[in-house]
């Protein structure tokens, strides 16, 4: 994904920019978990301790920045997500480790308008999910815990509907156990037949 004009195709970014980058995702990701989606981009750049024009020679605007946390999201997923893990252990590990983006996803999506250039970079995000999910897809189909109508794509929108489980109020060990309880229900039914 490109997001703006850091560096030119094939170098990689200078450490200094890179790092400069970095503190402006993490810095969205901040501001617009505090005030949603419409957080003036100033904001952004004030809280990362950079200028506006760095903010754009990074990000061409707020979806571009939205779009890079999920991507870094997605990859943190990928390195932490062990492939031979089993169905249950899988879900609970992405639920878990994910509720954060999760919750921010859920927040921007109120004011976050999609248009077709943006609606297909989140389905290029929802693919990059769903290929994460299908060495577990694959497992599971082999150990029997998977109906072999379904697939990653079904344990992908399984996931989502489990993480809205830990956007509800309550402690976490009673979120932890509504997300066993829920999860343990979500197993029976997309077992084989």
């Amino acid at each position: 994904m490109t997001d703006g004009i850091s560096a030119a195709p094939g170098r990689p970014m200078r450490r200094d920019a890179q790092a400069r980058r970095d503190a402006l995702i993490a810095a969205a990701r901040q501001c617009f978990a505090r005030s949603g989606y419409l957080v003036p981009l100033e904001d952004i750049a004030d809280a990362a301790g950079v200028g506006r024009g760095t903010l754009y020679r990074n990000f061409k605007d707020r979806m571009a920045l939205a779009l890079a946390i999920f991507e870094q999201e997605i990859e943190r997923m990928r390195e932490r997500l062990d492939p031979e893990l089993p169905l249950d252990a899988a879900l609970t590990h992405v639920v878990l480790e994910g509720a954060s983006a999760t919750a921010l996803f859920t927040r921007l999506a109120l004011d976050m308008p999609l248009d077709g250039a943006d609606r297909a970079a989140f389905e290029g995000l929802r693919r990059r999910l769903e290929l994460l999910f299908e060495p577990i897809a694959a497992r599971a189909h082999r150990d029997g815990l998977l109906a072999p109508e379904l697939g990653a794509r079904d344990l992908v929108l399984a996931m989502r509907m489990l993480s809205g489980l830990l956007l509800k109020h309550g402690g976490e060990a009673e979120r932890r156990q509504q997300l066993g309880d829920a999860l343990r229900l979500l197993l029976v039914g997309l077992r084989p037949r």
